[in-house]
């Protein structure tokens, strides 16, 4: 058998649902392989302590009287603990698994952590051109069932949808592709999955050790206190490992490799939390090796000052950031530069017709250029007037419009990882993040804040775009005139 590792678990569950924080398992099968040969086949019934939806014990054939006195999860954790340190946790659907562990082991207060392999991924990289990656696919394709399984007694637990049986399936699945691709293949294949590690030498070998799956910001370090590097990830070791992984190494990764001399992180409930806080880290930092989130200079905005008047571009320090009144109707961007508000303009003239001469780019009589070349509807000419010509640039530019602020006042976004036991609530206010709250006292008096951070064009951009993938999610606070009322 292909050693994916020197201790491998195959692992599968059966839950009363799909939702790893609220619903529970039912049942549990791991499968070890050690040195590439099965050395345990262990599973068992879970009294997930609730109620088995119809639904879900039609498909599972799991009912409410078969959990009845079995073990709870709390009984059977140490045992299952055991049986999974130290392998490879490799799974169908892997996330699935996974997550309904670890919210299992966290209700207990356990911390569960694993390098964890996903064979639906490993098929889509191994056999790209197949119909289907489900686990019906594959035992159909690859002929996985014993028919041993199949014929037992159904309350043997060893068929289709029973943890045990669909454990087997992932191991004769292995086997498999053991015969049908090279080992080269399948290592490469692993390899790029699990993003391993080979950390450059000057790192100790413990360097990476307590990464956390979850969102937070990490940073690696030179010879000094300042960061070489500041990334965020929804993942914090996957991502980190993946910086010395030699299938994912680009050229910045390699200059990193040499430089680094230590890292650490800081764990957030969330992705949103992870954002903020690596654009403030990044900013205050100015790390080498983050050219793309320091604040830049040039960053701009366009601006269309009345309908009779040609576009401009406007600074930073040029505009009142209320953005609460008319002017924000007439400001779009941001930009990174003025290079790329001409260009954006240049690009809508041509599509739309617009006048070179109302755009303030020609100064002359007669048809501006793009008249002549019959790509100007013809303002320059009077066959349109500078008011109906502004109105389509402004319908045109609508898109890069700057939003104004949609509440009241300042707002809490609240996150929550409940595996971690982490909650924070963001407080935001006119674009501008004022601080990351643990507790509802601290949120209250960051939303007191009297004076305003700067405008921030990346905290901008991200807040926007939280607010359009979540409406409803935020959760209005006390304006700081509140307090007088």
């Amino acid at each position: 058998m292909t050693r994916l590792a020197d201790a491998v678990a195959f692992v599968d569950l059966e839950t009363t649902g799909t939702t790893a924080v609220r619903d529970r398992v039912t049942e549990v099968a791991i499968v070890r392989v050690v040195e590439g040969e099965v050395v345990e086949e262990w599973s068992t019934l879970v009294d997930p302590e609730c109620p088995i939806p119809e639904e879900i014990q039609a498909l599972t054939g799991i009912t409410d009287a078969m959990v009845r006195g079995a073990p709870t999860f709390a009984r059977i954790s140490r045992e299952v603990l055991e049986r999974l340190e130290g392998h490879l946790f490799v799974a169908h659907n892997a996330r699935f698994d996974y997550g309904f562990l670890k919210n299992e082991f966290a209700r207990l207060g356990v911390a569960f952590t694993a390098d964890v392999l996903c064979t639906v991924r490993l098929s889509r990289r191994l056999y790209p051109d197949a119909a289907g990656h489900s686990l019906d696919a594959l035992i159909e394709r690859h002929g996985l069932v014993d028919p041993a399984d199949e014929s037992a007694d159904p309350a043997s637990r060893t068929g289709r949808h029973s943890a045990l049986g669909d454990t087997r399936a992932l191991v004769r699945f292995l086997r498999v592709i053991e015969r049908e691709k090279s080992g080269e293949e399948i290592g490469a294949a692993v390899r790029r999955l699990l993003k391993i590690p080979s950390l450059p030498p000057q790192l100790p070998a413990e360097a990476l050790e307590g990464l956390p799956d979850g969102a937070g910001v990490y940073r690696f370090f030179g010879v000094n206190d300042l960061p070489l590097y500041i990334g965020k990830s929804v993942n914090l070791k996957e991502r980190v490992r993946s910086h010395f992984s030699a299938d994912y190494r680009n050229a910045n990764d390699m200059r990193l490799s040499a430089e680094i001399r230590r890292l650490d992180w800081i764990e957030t409930a969330g992705e949103l939390g992870a954002l903020l806080l690596e654009s403030r880290l990044v900013k205050e930092a100015t790390p080498l090796h983050n050219a793309l989130l320091r604040r830049r200079r040039t960053t701009c905005l366009a601006k269309l000052p009345s309908l009779r008047e040609p576009p401009e571009i406007v600074k930073f320090d040029e505009v009142d950031w209320d953005l609460r009144g008319p002017e924000s109707e007439t400001l779009y961007g941001p930009f990174g530069s003025p290079r790329g508000v001409r260009d954006l303009l240049e690009g809508l003239a041509g599509e739309h017709g617009l006048c070179w001469r109302l755009m303030g780019w020609e100064k002359r009589g007669g048809p501006c250029f793009a008249r002549q070349v019959r790509k100007c509807l013809g303002a320059c000419v009077g066959e349109e007037t500078p008011e109906a010509h502004h109105t389509r640039l402004a319908t045109a530019l609508a898109p890069w419009r700057l939003a104004d602020w949609p509440f009241d006042g300042p707002v809490a976004i609240v996150e929550s990882d409940t595996v971690r036991g982490i909650e924070e609530a963001h407080v935001v206010d006119r674009w501008r993040h004022l601080g990351t709250a643990r507790d509802e006292a601290e949120a209250f008096a960051l939303a007191r804040t009297r004076r305003l951070p700067d405008f921030d064009p990346d905290i901008y951009k991200l807040l926007r775009k939280w607010f359009e993938d979540h409406p409803g999610r935020a959760r209005a606070l006390p304006r700081p005139a509140d307090d007088f009322a």
